[in-house]
């Protein structure tokens, strides 16, 4: 089993509660959530490399849209992994 923990801290509670309760039922079963004050800890497990790496990617899409949703964000964000945006 391969696991991966995440933190993020914001700088305001009320982003981190709003994003904890935005991923929070899309995860569960996936994901492990918890917050304290400012700061999401996330933990997640997969039997394999590629499916962790799935999991990861797909938390990371719904932190991305919750931070957008909250107004943390705007704008879009770089492609870092280097695909191509639209085919």
């Amino acid at each position: 089993m391969i696991t991966l923990d995440l933190c993020v801290e914001y700088h305001d509670e009320k982003i981190a509660k709003a994003v904890f309760d935005s991923i929070s039922p899309d995860n569960e079963g996936y994901v492990s959530t918890e917050i304290s004050g400012r700061k999401l800890s996330m933990r997640m497990s997969a039997e394999s490399a590629g499916t962790l790496r799935n999991t990861a990617d797909d938390l990371m899409a719904c932190i991305k849209a919750a931070e957008e949703a909250s107004g943390l964000v705007s704008g879009t964000a770089p492609d870092l992994d280097g695909d191509p945006l639209f085919e």
